[in-house]
């Protein structure tokens, strides 16, 4: 129930539930119940605000370019037009095969209104941008370079790491221009 009930002079200890203990002592706790847009807030409805840094359709050209070198996790290469792309995948979770189209969004925040995000999970019931994807990781862009493989210029070459999981993307110079070193990222994919 919230707010908590008060006595004098002595705030009411915060509920904790018989796992909390067994959680870290660092995992973010929300005390407040978020609040809900009212009917016919902007945000609700004029729809999705959120503006994408990225947003691609690939096809899986091959799995694993240099030999398998982890059991559950799988580079994938694949590609499009415009488009180079290598990214490590944790395949039990999310198997993917040669030939399998998917989409792929690259964005700053889960939040469908565009508000940055806070950097704390919560469990609130709301609905994200994670919702309409099929797979999510969360992660941090650390390089951003020219393409010196090709005679080309314009060639940009984009690095980021969620957890330990890479990519590289390598693409025109004028889809990289939203990007920024050192960003908080969301990949987000889904199979077409």
């Amino acid at each position: 129930m919230w707010p908590p009930t008060l006595t004098p002079h002595k705030a009411a200890a915060p509920q904790r539930t018989p796992d909390a203990a067994a959680r870290s002592s660092c995992a973010p706790v929300r005390l407040r119940p978020p609040l809900e847009p009212a009917v016919g807030d902007p945000a609700v409805t004029s729809g999705e605000m959120v503006e994408y840094l990225f947003d691609e359709n690939f096809s899986v050209s091959r799995l694993d370019p240099d030999g398998k070198k982890f059991d559950k996790v799988t580079r994938v290469e694949a590609h499009n037009e415009q488009v180079y792309m290598q990214l490590d995948v944790a395949t039990e979770i999310f198997p993917l095969r040669a030939g399998d189209k998917f989409n792929m969004v690259i964005a700053p925040t889960l939040n469908l209104d565009g508000t940055p995000d806070t950097g704390y999970y919560t469990q609130a019931g709301r609905k994200t941008l994670a919702d309409k994807f099929d797979y999510v990781m969360h992660g941090k862009l650390y390089k951003i370079s020219d393409d010196s493989s090709t005679s080309s210029s314009t060639k940009v070459e984009i690095y980021a790491s969620f957890g330990g999981l890479l990519l590289l993307l390598r693409c025109d110079s004028s889809s990289a221009a939203s990007f920024e070193l050192d960003q908080r990222l969301f990949l987000l994919i889904r199979k077409l």
